[in-house]
Protein backbone atom coordinates (compact mmCIF):
# COMPACT_ATOMS: atom_id res chain seq x y z
CA UNK A 1 0.00 0.00 0.00
CA UNK A 2 0.97 3.69 -0.26
CA UNK A 3 1.21 6.13 2.63
CA UNK A 4 -2.48 5.41 3.19
CA UNK A 5 -1.26 2.27 4.92
CA UNK A 6 -1.03 4.53 7.94
CA UNK A 7 -4.77 4.13 8.11
CA UNK A 8 -4.55 0.51 9.15
CA UNK A 9 -5.37 -0.14 12.75
CA UNK A 10 -3.81 -2.05 15.56
CA UNK A 11 -5.31 -4.20 18.33
CA UNK A 12 -7.12 -2.29 20.99
CA UNK A 13 -5.15 -1.48 24.10
CA UNK A 14 -6.85 -1.11 27.47
CA UNK A 15 -4.81 2.06 28.03
CA UNK A 16 -6.27 3.81 24.99
CA UNK A 17 -9.80 2.44 24.81
CA UNK A 18 -11.43 5.59 23.53
CA UNK A 19 -9.18 8.33 22.16
CA UNK A 20 -12.23 10.14 20.79
CA UNK A 21 -13.53 10.53 24.35
CA UNK A 22 -10.22 12.15 25.32
CA UNK A 23 -10.61 14.62 22.45
CA UNK A 24 -14.18 15.42 23.50
CA UNK A 25 -13.12 16.03 27.11
CA UNK A 26 -10.34 18.34 25.88
CA UNK A 27 -12.78 20.26 23.67
CA UNK A 28 -15.24 20.69 26.53
CA UNK A 29 -12.46 21.87 28.83
CA UNK A 30 -11.32 24.48 26.29
CA UNK A 31 -14.91 25.66 25.80
CA UNK A 32 -15.33 26.10 29.55
CA UNK A 33 -12.10 28.09 29.67
CA UNK A 34 -13.41 30.32 26.89
CA UNK A 35 -16.67 30.93 28.73
CA UNK A 36 -14.79 31.73 31.93
CA UNK A 37 -12.57 34.32 30.25
CA UNK A 38 -15.50 35.90 28.40
CA UNK A 39 -17.46 36.13 31.64
CA UNK A 40 -14.46 37.62 33.42
CA UNK A 41 -13.93 40.25 30.75
CA UNK A 42 -17.61 40.90 29.95
CA UNK A 43 -17.92 43.98 32.17
CA UNK A 44 -15.56 45.91 29.90
CA UNK A 45 -17.40 45.23 26.64
CA UNK A 46 -19.16 48.24 25.18
CA UNK A 47 -22.06 46.09 23.92
CA UNK A 48 -23.08 45.19 27.46
CA UNK A 49 -21.76 43.07 30.32
CA UNK A 50 -23.07 39.75 28.99
CA UNK A 51 -23.24 40.36 25.25
CA UNK A 52 -20.41 38.04 24.16
CA UNK A 53 -21.05 35.57 26.95
CA UNK A 54 -24.64 35.07 25.81
CA UNK A 55 -23.56 34.79 22.17
CA UNK A 56 -20.93 32.21 23.14
CA UNK A 57 -23.47 30.15 25.08
CA UNK A 58 -25.76 30.25 22.05
CA UNK A 59 -22.86 29.25 19.81
CA UNK A 60 -21.90 26.34 22.05
CA UNK A 61 -25.52 25.18 21.96
CA UNK A 62 -25.47 25.24 18.13
CA UNK A 63 -22.09 23.48 18.09
CA UNK A 64 -23.34 20.75 20.45
CA UNK A 65 -26.39 20.21 18.24
CA UNK A 66 -24.22 20.03 15.10
CA UNK A 67 -21.87 17.65 16.91
CA UNK A 68 -24.73 15.32 17.88
CA UNK A 69 -26.22 15.28 14.37
CA UNK A 70 -22.85 14.66 12.72
CA UNK A 71 -21.99 11.90 15.18
CA UNK A 72 -25.14 10.03 14.08
CA UNK A 73 -24.66 10.31 10.31
CA UNK A 74 -23.70 7.38 8.15
CA UNK A 75 -20.53 8.79 6.65
CA UNK A 76 -20.49 6.31 3.78
CA UNK A 77 -24.07 7.30 2.92
CA UNK A 78 -23.19 10.98 3.21
CA UNK A 79 -20.53 10.47 0.53
CA UNK A 80 -23.33 10.32 -2.06
CA UNK A 81 -23.87 14.02 -1.54
CA UNK A 82 -20.24 15.11 -1.35
CA UNK A 83 -20.27 17.03 -4.63
CA UNK A 84 -23.53 18.74 -3.71
CA UNK A 85 -21.96 19.90 -0.44
CA UNK A 86 -18.87 21.07 -2.29
CA UNK A 87 -20.93 22.85 -4.94
CA UNK A 88 -23.07 24.66 -2.35
CA UNK A 89 -19.93 25.77 -0.50
CA UNK A 90 -18.39 27.13 -3.72
CA UNK A 91 -21.58 28.99 -4.62
CA UNK A 92 -21.68 30.58 -1.17
CA UNK A 93 -18.01 31.56 -1.48
CA UNK A 94 -18.92 33.34 -4.72
CA UNK A 95 -22.02 35.00 -3.25
CA UNK A 96 -20.07 36.41 -0.34
CA UNK A 97 -17.95 38.40 -2.82
CA UNK A 98 -20.96 40.15 -4.36
CA UNK A 99 -21.66 43.64 -2.94
CA UNK A 100 -25.06 43.77 -1.30
CA UNK A 101 -25.01 40.06 -0.50
CA UNK A 102 -21.71 39.54 1.32
CA UNK A 103 -21.19 41.48 4.55
CA UNK A 104 -18.08 43.66 4.41
CA UNK A 105 -16.06 44.29 7.58
CA UNK A 106 -12.78 46.22 7.50
CA UNK A 107 -12.51 45.79 3.73
CA UNK A 108 -13.05 42.02 3.66
CA UNK A 109 -16.15 40.18 2.48
CA UNK A 110 -16.21 36.96 4.47
CA UNK A 111 -19.72 36.78 5.91
CA UNK A 112 -23.32 36.22 4.92
CA UNK A 113 -25.84 37.90 7.17
CA UNK A 114 -29.12 36.51 8.47
CA UNK A 115 -30.72 39.09 10.72
CA UNK A 116 -28.39 39.74 13.65
CA UNK A 117 -26.36 36.62 12.86
CA UNK A 118 -23.35 36.39 10.55
CA UNK A 119 -21.89 33.24 9.07
CA UNK A 120 -18.29 33.11 7.85
CA UNK A 121 -18.56 31.09 4.66
CA UNK A 122 -14.89 30.09 4.58
CA UNK A 123 -15.53 27.85 7.62
CA UNK A 124 -17.91 25.77 5.49
CA UNK A 125 -15.46 26.00 2.59
CA UNK A 126 -12.63 24.43 4.61
CA UNK A 127 -14.83 21.52 5.69
CA UNK A 128 -16.24 21.00 2.20
CA UNK A 129 -12.73 20.93 0.72
CA UNK A 130 -11.66 18.19 3.15
CA UNK A 131 -14.85 16.21 2.46
CA UNK A 132 -14.52 16.44 -1.34
CA UNK A 133 -10.79 15.71 -1.36
CA UNK A 134 -11.10 12.68 0.94
CA UNK A 135 -13.87 11.28 -1.26
CA UNK A 136 -12.00 11.83 -4.53
CA UNK A 137 -8.66 10.46 -3.31
CA UNK A 138 -10.26 7.35 -1.84
CA UNK A 139 -12.02 6.63 -5.16
CA UNK A 140 -8.76 7.00 -7.08
CA UNK A 141 -6.28 5.22 -4.81
CA UNK A 142 -4.83 3.23 -7.70
CA UNK A 143 -4.23 6.41 -9.74
CA UNK A 144 -2.54 8.53 -7.05
CA UNK A 145 0.81 8.20 -8.78
CA UNK A 146 -0.54 9.55 -12.07
CA UNK A 147 -0.11 13.22 -12.92
CA UNK A 148 -3.63 13.98 -14.08
CA UNK A 149 -5.95 11.82 -11.95
CA UNK A 150 -3.63 11.61 -8.96
CA UNK A 151 -2.46 15.21 -8.77
CA UNK A 152 -3.91 17.78 -11.15
CA UNK A 153 -7.55 16.94 -10.43
CA UNK A 154 -7.20 17.04 -6.62
CA UNK A 155 -5.10 20.22 -6.90
CA UNK A 156 -8.03 21.66 -8.85
CA UNK A 157 -10.35 20.85 -5.94
CA UNK A 158 -8.00 22.47 -3.44
CA UNK A 159 -7.43 25.55 -5.63
CA UNK A 160 -11.14 26.14 -6.24
CA UNK A 161 -11.71 26.71 -2.53
CA UNK A 162 -8.37 28.41 -1.85
CA UNK A 163 -8.64 30.98 -4.64
CA UNK A 164 -12.17 32.05 -3.67
CA UNK A 165 -11.08 32.51 -0.05
CA UNK A 166 -8.09 34.60 -1.21
CA UNK A 167 -10.48 36.88 -3.10
CA UNK A 168 -12.40 37.78 0.09
CA UNK A 169 -9.51 38.54 0.92
CA UNK A 170 -8.50 36.16 3.70
CA UNK A 171 -4.92 35.11 3.08
CA UNK A 172 -4.52 33.25 6.38
CA UNK A 173 -7.54 30.98 5.93
CA UNK A 174 -6.65 30.41 2.28
CA UNK A 175 -3.11 29.38 3.25
CA UNK A 176 -4.48 27.06 5.94
CA UNK A 177 -6.86 25.48 3.41
CA UNK A 178 -4.08 24.92 0.87
CA UNK A 179 -1.71 23.44 3.47
CA UNK A 180 -4.33 20.97 4.71
CA UNK A 181 -5.17 19.98 1.16
CA UNK A 182 -1.53 19.31 0.30
CA UNK A 183 -1.01 17.29 3.50
CA UNK A 184 -4.01 15.09 2.66
CA UNK A 185 -2.71 14.68 -0.88
CA UNK A 186 0.68 13.62 0.46
CA UNK A 187 -0.83 11.13 2.91
CA UNK A 188 -2.89 9.62 0.10
CA UNK A 189 0.34 8.83 -1.73
CA UNK A 190 0.97 11.71 -4.17
CA UNK A 191 4.55 11.95 -5.39
CA UNK A 192 7.04 14.42 -3.97
CA UNK A 193 8.10 15.50 -7.45
CA UNK A 194 4.62 16.98 -7.90
CA UNK A 195 4.13 18.30 -4.38
CA UNK A 196 7.42 20.20 -3.93
CA UNK A 197 7.05 22.42 -7.03
CA UNK A 198 3.46 23.11 -6.00
CA UNK A 199 4.61 24.29 -2.57
CA UNK A 200 7.08 26.61 -4.28
CA UNK A 201 4.35 28.04 -6.51
CA UNK A 202 2.04 28.58 -3.52
CA UNK A 203 4.74 30.35 -1.50
CA UNK A 204 5.66 32.53 -4.48
CA UNK A 205 2.00 33.34 -5.10
CA UNK A 206 1.37 34.44 -1.53
CA UNK A 207 4.59 36.47 -1.56
CA UNK A 208 3.40 38.36 -4.64
CA UNK A 209 -0.02 38.93 -3.07
CA UNK A 210 1.50 40.34 0.12
CA UNK A 211 3.94 42.59 -1.76
CA UNK A 212 1.11 44.01 -3.87
CA UNK A 213 -1.14 44.63 -0.87
CA UNK A 214 0.17 47.73 0.97
CA UNK A 215 -1.73 47.02 4.17
CA UNK A 216 -0.48 43.45 4.54
CA UNK A 217 3.04 44.39 3.47
CA UNK A 218 3.08 47.15 6.09
CA UNK A 219 1.84 44.71 8.70
CA UNK A 220 4.53 42.17 7.84
CA UNK A 221 7.35 44.74 7.88
CA UNK A 222 6.09 46.11 11.20
CA UNK A 223 6.19 42.58 12.63
CA UNK A 224 9.96 42.56 12.07
CA UNK A 225 10.30 45.44 14.57
CA UNK A 226 7.56 45.09 17.20
CA UNK A 227 9.01 47.63 19.63
CA UNK A 228 9.57 50.28 16.97
CA UNK A 229 6.02 49.99 15.64
CA UNK A 230 4.12 49.57 18.90
CA UNK A 231 2.02 52.67 18.22
CA UNK A 232 1.25 51.54 14.69
CA UNK A 233 1.32 48.22 12.89
CA UNK A 234 2.21 46.10 15.92
CA UNK A 235 0.07 47.86 18.51
CA UNK A 236 -2.14 44.81 18.93
CA UNK A 237 0.79 42.41 19.22
CA UNK A 238 2.62 44.72 21.63
CA UNK A 239 -0.42 44.86 23.91
CA UNK A 240 -0.73 41.09 23.69
CA UNK A 241 2.86 40.59 24.82
CA UNK A 242 2.29 43.14 27.57
CA UNK A 243 -0.64 41.04 28.80
CA UNK A 244 1.58 37.97 29.14
CA UNK A 245 4.21 40.04 30.95
CA UNK A 246 1.67 41.39 33.44
CA UNK A 247 0.20 37.92 34.04
CA UNK A 248 3.54 36.31 34.84
CA UNK A 249 3.32 32.84 36.34
CA UNK A 250 0.38 33.36 38.71
CA UNK A 251 -1.81 35.75 36.71
CA UNK A 252 -3.52 38.95 37.78
CA UNK A 253 -6.69 37.07 38.69
CA UNK A 254 -10.07 36.65 36.99
CA UNK A 255 -11.63 40.02 36.27
CA UNK A 256 -8.42 41.85 37.16
CA UNK A 257 -6.95 42.06 33.67
CA UNK A 258 -6.57 45.48 32.06
CA UNK A 259 -5.72 44.66 28.46
CA UNK A 260 -9.27 43.75 27.45
CA UNK A 261 -10.47 47.17 28.67
CA UNK A 262 -10.03 48.75 25.22
CA UNK A 263 -6.23 48.36 25.28
CA UNK A 264 -6.14 45.09 23.34
CA UNK A 265 -8.33 45.01 20.21
CA UNK A 266 -10.19 41.74 19.52
CA UNK A 267 -9.53 40.55 23.08
CA UNK A 268 -12.62 38.32 22.93
CA UNK A 269 -11.76 36.63 19.61
CA UNK A 270 -8.33 36.44 17.96
CA UNK A 271 -6.34 37.56 21.04
CA UNK A 272 -8.29 35.87 23.81
CA UNK A 273 -5.24 33.72 24.63
CA UNK A 274 -3.45 36.90 25.77
CA UNK A 275 -6.28 37.52 28.23
CA UNK A 276 -5.84 33.94 29.52
CA UNK A 277 -2.15 34.71 30.06
CA UNK A 278 -2.82 38.00 31.84
CA UNK A 279 -5.58 36.82 34.17
CA UNK A 280 -4.62 33.18 34.80
CA UNK A 281 -0.87 33.21 34.24
CA UNK A 282 1.78 30.97 32.73
CA UNK A 283 0.50 27.65 34.03
CA UNK A 284 -2.92 28.05 32.43
CA UNK A 285 -1.39 29.10 29.11
CA UNK A 286 0.93 26.08 29.16
CA UNK A 287 -2.03 23.92 30.14
CA UNK A 288 -3.98 25.21 27.15
CA UNK A 289 -1.12 24.32 24.81
CA UNK A 290 -0.83 20.90 26.50
CA UNK A 291 -4.52 20.22 25.82
CA UNK A 292 -4.01 20.77 22.09
CA UNK A 293 -0.99 18.43 22.24
CA UNK A 294 -3.20 15.80 23.90
CA UNK A 295 -5.75 16.21 21.10
CA UNK A 296 -2.96 15.62 18.59
CA UNK A 297 -1.70 12.47 20.32
CA UNK A 298 -5.21 11.07 20.85
CA UNK A 299 -5.98 11.82 17.21
CA UNK A 300 -2.95 9.82 16.04
CA UNK A 301 -4.03 6.86 18.18
CA UNK A 302 -7.56 7.13 16.83
CA UNK A 303 -6.39 7.23 13.20
CA UNK A 304 -4.64 3.86 13.54
CA UNK A 305 -8.07 2.22 13.55
CA UNK A 306 -9.33 3.77 10.30
CA UNK A 307 -10.91 1.07 8.08
CA UNK A 308 -10.49 2.85 4.74
CA UNK A 309 -8.73 5.79 3.10
CA UNK A 310 -11.84 8.00 2.92
CA UNK A 311 -12.47 7.98 6.65
CA UNK A 312 -8.76 8.18 7.42
CA UNK A 313 -8.40 11.36 5.34
CA UNK A 314 -11.67 12.82 6.63
CA UNK A 315 -10.60 12.46 10.27
CA UNK A 316 -7.06 13.63 9.47
CA UNK A 317 -8.49 16.73 7.81
CA UNK A 318 -10.73 17.36 10.82
CA UNK A 319 -7.79 17.15 13.23
CA UNK A 320 -5.69 19.44 11.03
CA UNK A 321 -8.49 22.02 10.90
CA UNK A 322 -8.44 22.12 14.70
CA UNK A 323 -4.73 21.87 15.39
CA UNK A 324 -3.25 24.02 12.61
CA UNK A 325 -5.73 26.81 13.36
CA UNK A 326 -4.71 26.62 17.02
CA UNK A 327 -1.03 26.73 16.06
CA UNK A 328 -1.54 29.83 13.92
CA UNK A 329 -3.52 31.63 16.62
CA UNK A 330 -1.03 30.80 19.36
CA UNK A 331 1.86 31.79 17.10
CA UNK A 332 0.28 35.16 16.30
CA UNK A 333 -0.66 36.01 19.88
CA UNK A 334 2.81 35.18 21.21
CA UNK A 335 4.63 37.05 18.43
CA UNK A 336 6.00 34.02 16.59
CA UNK A 337 3.95 34.76 13.46
CA UNK A 338 2.80 38.00 11.78
CA UNK A 339 -0.58 39.26 12.95
CA UNK A 340 -3.46 37.38 11.31
CA UNK A 341 -7.03 37.20 12.47
CA UNK A 342 -7.80 33.57 13.26
CA UNK A 343 -9.89 32.19 16.11
CA UNK A 344 -8.51 29.94 18.84
CA UNK A 345 -10.61 26.74 18.54
CA UNK A 346 -13.28 26.23 21.23
CA UNK A 347 -12.14 29.32 23.17
CA UNK A 348 -12.56 32.42 20.99
CA UNK A 349 -15.96 34.06 20.64
CA UNK A 350 -17.50 33.43 17.23
CA UNK A 351 -20.50 31.41 16.05
CA UNK A 352 -19.09 30.25 12.71
CA UNK A 353 -15.93 28.70 14.08
CA UNK A 354 -17.74 27.13 17.04
CA UNK A 355 -20.19 25.53 14.62
CA UNK A 356 -17.32 24.15 12.53
CA UNK A 357 -15.59 22.79 15.63
CA UNK A 358 -18.81 21.05 16.65
CA UNK A 359 -19.03 19.31 13.27
CA UNK A 360 -15.38 18.25 13.42
CA UNK A 361 -15.77 16.75 16.90
CA UNK A 362 -18.94 15.05 15.66
CA UNK A 363 -16.96 13.40 12.84
CA UNK A 364 -14.41 12.09 15.35
CA UNK A 365 -17.15 10.71 17.63
CA UNK A 366 -18.90 9.19 14.62
CA UNK A 367 -15.81 7.32 13.50
CA UNK A 368 -15.02 6.16 17.03
CA UNK A 369 -18.46 4.54 17.19
CA UNK A 370 -18.28 2.96 13.74
CA UNK A 371 -14.64 1.83 13.83
CA UNK A 372 -15.19 -0.22 16.99
CA UNK A 373 -18.22 -2.11 15.65
CA UNK A 374 -17.79 -5.89 15.15
CA UNK A 375 -18.01 -5.60 11.36
CA UNK A 376 -15.04 -3.25 11.27
CA UNK A 377 -13.17 -5.33 13.84
CA UNK A 378 -13.61 -8.47 11.73
CA UNK A 379 -12.48 -6.57 8.63
CA UNK A 380 -9.32 -5.40 10.40
CA UNK A 381 -8.62 -8.92 11.66
CA UNK A 382 -8.87 -10.30 8.12
CA UNK A 383 -6.47 -7.63 6.88
CA UNK A 384 -3.97 -8.57 9.59
CA UNK A 385 -4.28 -12.28 8.72
CA UNK A 386 -3.64 -11.57 5.04
CA UNK A 387 -0.63 -9.39 5.95
CA UNK A 388 0.91 -12.16 8.06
Amino acid sequence: MSRSALATSSPRSPLVLNPAAIIVVCAVGLAILGLTILFSASASFRQGPYFYLNKQLFGIGLAATACFITSRLDLEFARRYVWIVGGVALVLLVLVLIPGIGVSVKGSRRWLGLGPLRFQVSELGKLAMVFCLAHYLSLNQTKIGALKEGFLYPIGIISAFGVLIVLEPDFGTAALTLVIGLVLLFLAGARWRYILPTIGVVVAGFTVLVINNPNRLRRFLAFLDVEGNKQGGTYQLYQSLAAFAVGGTEGAGLGQGRQQMNFLPEAHTDFIFAVVGEELGLWFTLGTVAIFVIIFVAGLIHLRRAPNLFQFLLVTGSLLLILLQAMVNLGVVTGLLPTKGMSLPFISAGLSNLLLMGVLIGIIINTQRSWTKPSFANSRRRMEEVAT
